[in-house]
């Protein structure tokens, strides 16, 4: 494809000299050379000491790229002649205005000086620039022919929404300053985004760039030819060995027919990825116009092994050391099932998670059915339960939703004053219907530097308690955002509110309840230290509000991915909201951007524990 620009007749006496320079953007510049290699002989001393007047940013372009600026240095034994030097002088204007126009100076005035110096010294020369004003842009006639245009005409909602969006999508609008680079860009951004929707034949059938170098102004003229809309035909797959095409069908979650987006390739490229099945991925579209009504979908894969396991050894500030042990098998008894075992053994926390869950069925939802034990201790309590759940989940990049029912056994026990039978013991069965919702829309699922994200939760049940039975209702939500702040400055906020409803004499399941402090929460605080006490033990909180705020930078050009941060936290769980009132902790730390997600090392001063915490934490929590 080639991608041809044009001048206009009839401008001024220097339009078509420099329309045509346009053209062949660099076209003077044939017999530029290129660097010598870093191991190579030391430059010989320059023949020609030449000085450049000029704004700075076209100094340097003048400098890289005259060839009186690079030709001047010659070959070891050799010499720059005069009649060489007369040339290289002679030819400078004509090529600093063909370098120049590049930047939208249509009208510069070079003048090129040889200064007196005395006999056989080195030649000096002064290359003088006025550059004179940049053209802007006055106009652009920016259309679009072919299937295209034909179905918006026609009344094609589809079709419209494209065009208005590729329209709005021009770079180079009227008033902007006119560079080739500039030029250039919004011509590759334009077709790139008709590939993107689906036109993956579009090409320019016009372009041209009308100078007017006496005025300065650009008009520009762009004509694409949209060529066919591509939809998806036939699924080719391969690499499949142990696993079932279907598992893979079934995340093409589109007819045959639908519009080949590169957002709909994108998402099931996400999906397959996200399926835990494969290491490697590739999907493309068969690009040939002739078969553009059911192009092929080749996707490619290469799958993990059936079994894997995984053995950590961790810190937590929340939770202290610990080990873990996990084992996955994905094509459990023989069917399109995932089977994963975690256990972790540490100091405050011991548990088993264990899940079976589908491949993902049509519709891109899978069935599960999992289990969990758990016993924690915190500063004045422990407490174990066993959990039983069965649901349907739906995951993509930007919304993840689970429905589930839940049976829970769960005993909370004082670690003190203990007595036989202990006092303050409490154990509760609950049963309860859950829906968990998340919505994100973030530039990087692993590393957010910009967008929001909203998790919400909620859950009916009924609990039987040897001091309260009856039904409760539990909400809980977290809004996050991430926000550039400009001068490489990022910040970052959370809200996290929850309250469970319940009669008084209903004793609601520890699980069921909150507690606050910690990573994630308050720092400054222990984990799960900002919540009710009872005669001296905690116990979880009916209502919960935490709120936090930062602010991060790099900490040095050389290490991007080292960042400095200072933050402030507040919240605290309580049984209701006329108990509720602000536990503040504030501090600074370091975030190490990795592969994995933020490592986050903070140090926090909690203002009611009059103390200094470490805090160590790996990812982000939607």
């Amino acid at each position: 494809m080639t991608l041809a620009t044009h001048g206009a007749p009839g401008v001024g006496r220097r339009a078509s000299a420099m329309a045509l320079c346009l053209a062949g953007v660099l076209g003077g510049c044939a017999t530029l050379r290129s660097e010598a290699p870093a191991d190579a002989e030391p430059k010989p001393a320059p023949q020609v000491q030449l000085t450049i007047v000029a704004p700075s940013k076209l100094k340097s372009l003048l400098e890289t790229h005259l060839d009186l600026s690079r030709l001047a240095v010659v070959a070891p034994g050799e010499a720059l002649s005069e009649s060489e030097l007369r040339r290289l002088e002679a030819a400078t204007p004509a090529q600093a205005r063909s370098l120049l126009a590049t930047e939208g100076f249509m009208d510069p005035e070079v003048t090129v000086v040889r200064e007196v110096s005395a006999a056989g010294a080195t030649p000096r020369l002064r290359v003088q620039v006025a550059p004179g004003a940049q053209s802007q842009v006055e106009h652009v006639d920016l259309n679009v022919r072919g299937e295209l245009a034909e179905a918006a005409e026609r009344g094609d909602a589809d079709a419209q929404a494209t065009l208005a969006a590729w329209r709005k999508a021009w770079r180079l609008g009227a008033g902007n300053a006119f560079t080739a680079a500039t030029w250039r860009d919004a011509k590759s951004g334009a077709l790139a985004r008709l590939h993107a929707g689906g036109y993956l034949g579009a090409t320019w059938r016009t372009t041209s760039a009308q100078v007017d170098a006496d005025s300065s102004r650009v008009r520009l003229v762009a004509v694409a030819d949209s060529g066919p809309l591509f939809r998806t035909g036939a699924l080719a797959i391969e690499g499949m060995e142990r696993q079932n095409e279907r598992s893979v069908r079934n995340l093409a979650d589109f007819a045959p027919g639908a519009p080949a987006t590169e957002a709909l390739l994108l998402d099931l490229q996400e999906r397959l990825q996200q399926a835990n099945l494969f290491d490697r991925i590739s999907v493309t579209l068969d690009p040939d116009p002739a078969a553009a009504a059911a192009a092929t979908v080749h996707i490619r894969v290469r799958e993990l092994p059936l079994q894997q396991a995984t053995a950590g050894i961790g810190i937590s500030a929340n939770t202290g050391p610990r080990v873990s042990i996990e084992h996955l098998h994905r094509r459990a008894f023989g069917e399109r099932a995932i089977l994963r075992n975690k256990l972790e053994l540490g100091r405050l926390r011991q548990a088993w998670e264990g899940e079976l869950s589908s491949h993902i069925q049509p519709g891109l939802y899978r069935n599960l059915i999992g289990g969990a034990a758990e016993r924690l201790e915190s500063d004045s309590d422990r407490v174990s339960s066993l959990r039983m759940r069965l649901g349907r989940a739906y995951d993509s990049p930007k919304v993840d939703r689970l429905w589930f029912v839940e049976a829970e056994r769960a005993l909370t026990r004082p670690l003190i004053a203990p007595t036989t039978p202990p006092v303050g013991e409490v154990a509760t069965t609950a049963a309860t219907l859950n829906f968990h919702g998340t919505w994100r829309n973030v530039d990087n699922i692993v590393l957010p530097t910009a967008g929001r994200s909203l998790a919400l939760q909620s859950g009916v049940g009924q609990v039987r308690s040897n001091n309260g039975s009856g039904p409760f209702t539990r909400l809980h939500g977290r809004i996050q955002t991430w926000q550039p702040l400009g001068g490489s400055w990022h910040g970052q906020a959370r809200i996290e509110v929850g309250q469970v409803f319940a009669r008084g004499d209903v004793n609601v399941p520890e699980s069921q309840r909150f507690r606050a402090g910690g990573d994630g929460s308050v720092r400054g605080y222990a984990y799960r230290s900002l919540t009710p006490q009872v005669g001296g033990v905690d116990v979880g909180g009916k209502v919960l509000l935490t709120a936090s705020a930062e602010v991060a930078h790099p900490v040095s050009a050389r290490w991007p991915n080292v960042w400095w941060a200072a933050f402030i936290d507040a919240g605290r769980a309580a049984e209701s909201w006329d108990d509720w009132s602000a536990a503040w902790g504030a501090g600074v730390g370091l975030r190490i951007r990795s592969p994995v997600g933020p490592l986050r090392l903070d140090i926090a001063y909690g203002e009611e524990a009059k103390q200094f915490r470490l805090h160590l934490s790996v990812g982000v929590v939607f």
